[in-house]
């Protein structure tokens, strides 16, 4: 056995250390996110008149990095001490930020997009790290509620999130916002010095970064489940890409508002999706039982919302139709989540999350870029229609999936994805 079994009854997860610790620090992490979001748009948009250029600038410079290095900061992130990667990750954050607020003393204005870029590299080495601590602290029976909750955070600043930046930034300004920024991420680092050390396996210690690269990339192959989600994520992705840039149009053509409503159908998405993490966080043990099953028809319901939406004239039937892609879409990403926690062995955590992350990613952007051809040359309700039958074919594909008795133990795991290994370390 190359885990020491869990014992049949466990403390509850809210005074589990490591689950405390890596929430609390999610929370300032969102906090600094939201901040700097916020800040960096008004900032940029007073500095250039509003160019629109310049402010999707700020959106490639934080999603370019995911491409760039997600793959490469799983990998270390693979090699690496969890504990010393998240507490250096926001630990670098601060310094750069402090770094740029000098730059912008001086004048030089330009260097917020160089913090949008160093911000979003960095997350890619110290994101995986806090998935590794989950698989390795946490009982497997509560991982589950863990992501559901951390996850519950982060829909709970999608609401809150731009009213606490805007508040910031209009009471104290670009440069007393990044210091708030440096505040909220040394704290962080702060507060996750109190997580416990992991060492490195043997194998990673005498194996290349390239070696665990080419490895990472058979470990999926390998894995069926770990397949049909990489073919989930890219379907999803472009589904969700393509309707993104067109929600202003709903609100125009089908029920006659003017954009500045837009906000509130947002606002009812978070709601959504707040209720979606609590509702996940619920239903987190039945959610195991009958996995698939919870799959399909909850992306199923994805795309009959996506579909009833456009379909709609009424404010309250296209709000509610809102409220429930919000819902799904949050239940969906925490069983997702939990899933390739639960799936990956704790070794290939990082360098998975770094293969999967920008599928989704790259499906979400170039959905994006199509959208308004698709919408040009056809019309509004058919692009909605055709994102509605890409979320409905990842409900098909997700019939592929199988989890042995709802869950797949460490020895299955290593059989199905570790060919090479015949054991790892006791944590």
């Amino acid at each position: 056995m190359s885990h020491s079994p869990i014992p049949p009854t466990h403390p509850p997860l809210w005074r589990n250390r490591v689950f405390q610790i890596v929430a609390f620090a999610d929370l300032l992490q969102q906090l600094a996110i939201w901040t700097r979001n916020i800040a960096l748009l008004f900032y940029v948009m007073e500095m250039t008149n509003n160019d629109p250029v310049a402010v999707s600038l700020l959106t490639m410079f934080e999603y370019l990095p995911i491409f760039i290095f997600s793959f490469i900061g799983g990998t270390f992130a693979d090699r690496w001490n969890p504990k010393k990667t998240v507490i250096a990750g926001d630990t670098l954050s601060a310094i750069s930020i402090g770094i740029i607020a000098l730059c912008m003393m001086s004048g030089l204005w330009q260097a917020v997009f160089v913090a949008t870029i160093v911000s979003a590299v960095v997350s890619q080495f110290s994101q995986p790290s806090s998935s590794i601590l989950f698989k390795r602290h946490v009982p497997e029976e509560q991982v589950g509620l863990a992501v559901s909750i951390t996850q519950g955070l982060m829909s709970i600043f999608v609401i809150v999130g731009p009213i606490i930046g805007t508040s910031i930034y209009t009471m104290l300004g670009i440069q007393y916002s990044l210091f708030v920024l440096i505040g909220l991420f040394l704290l962080a680092a702060i507060i996750q010095i109190g997580l416990p050390s992991s060492e490195r396996s043997t194998e990673s210690a005498n194996s290349t970064i390239m070696q665990d690269m080419a490895e990472g990339f058979r470990y999926v192959k390998r894995n069926r489940n770990l397949v049909v989600i990489a073919a989930i994520f890219t379907l999803i992705g472009l589904a969700v890409g393509i309707i993104q840039p067109l929600d202003v149009y709903i609100l125009i053509e089908r029920l006659g508002l003017h954009k500045e409503n837009l906000q509130w159908f947002y606002a009812v998405s978070g709601i959504g999706m707040l209720l979606g993490g609590l509702l996940a966080a619920a239903l987190s043990s039945r959610v195991q039982r009958f996995a698939k099953t919870v799959m399909f028809l909850g992306l199923l319901i994805l795309a009959a919302s996506i579909a009833f939406e456009v379909l709609s004239r009424w404010v309250f039937v296209t709000a509610s139709m809102r409220f429930f892609v919000g819902i799904t879409e949050a239940f969906l990403q925490i069983v997702l989540s939990t899933f390739m926690i639960k799936l990956v062995h704790a070794d290939y955590i990082g360098r998975t999350n770094g293969i999967l992350a920008p599928l989704m990613t790259g499906g979400v952007l170039i959905g994006s870029g199509a959208a308004g051809v698709l919408m040009s040359s056809t019309s509004l309700m058919t692009t909605f229609f055709i994102s509605a039958a890409l979320v409905a074919a990842a409900a098909c594909i997700s019939l592929q999936l199988s989890f042995p008795s709802g869950q797949m133990t460490n020895e299955q795991e290593t059989k199905a994805g570790m060919a090479k290994k015949e054991s790892v370390p006791t944590m």
